[in-house]
């Protein structure tokens, strides 16, 4: 049975806490009026005090970008370490750092692990930030949280970090 926002109109699916439209929460009628649904009052509009507001299109959007990205990425390092060439540049860079041996053995590898699970990790986690905050889900919220204090470190996540853990975004998400 779809619902609809009290305030705005907007069609609602079953599992929205809040209008996707203009972010009033869903009414919800009394538990007196949830045992006779004949005798229950119809809810009138009221103006909600602050409205949660949701991560904004663009945001929402740039973690899409960034999956993207990352995928991208993948593709490269995937592509270089395939070619002959592209291993065995790596591994000179290794040998004029000093490693020989074994040790450049393991470090060969370990680049090789590194590189391919971060661009994985990375393109996984901005998937899910995307795909969350897009459906108005938690884990959304969580995974660009997690992306964008990530992000931070290199000061570009800082502004998104700040969207994300306002009380009024917390709140759109079901975060308190």
């Amino acid at each position: 049975m779809s619902t609809y926002c009290i305030s705005c109109g907007e069609r609602l699916e079953p599992n929205h806490r809040y209008c996707w439209a203009c972010g009033a929460e869903r009414w919800t009628p009394p538990e007196s009026a949830q045992q006779t649904p004949t005798e229950a009052p119809l809810p009138q509009p009221t103006a909600a005090p602050e409205a949660p507001t949701p991560v904004s299109r663009f945001v929402v959007w740039l973690f899409a970008a960034g999956a993207i990205l990352w995928l991208v990425n993948l593709a490269q390092t995937a592509g270089i370490l395939a070619a002959g060439a592209g291993r065995a540049q790596i591994a000179d860079q290794i040998r004029q750092n000093g490693y020989t041996g074994q040790a450049a053995t393991a470090v060969f590898a370990f680049y090789i692990v590194f590189s391919l699970l971060l661009s994985v990790l990375a393109a996984a986690l901005h998937g899910t930030a995307f795909y969350g905050l897009r459906d108005r889900k938690r884990w959304g919220w969580l995974a660009a949280v997690l992306v964008a204090g990530a992000w931070s470190l290199i000061l570009v996540g800082i502004p998104l970090l700040l969207v994300l853990l306002r009380p009024s975004t917390r709140r759109a998400y079901g975060v308190s």
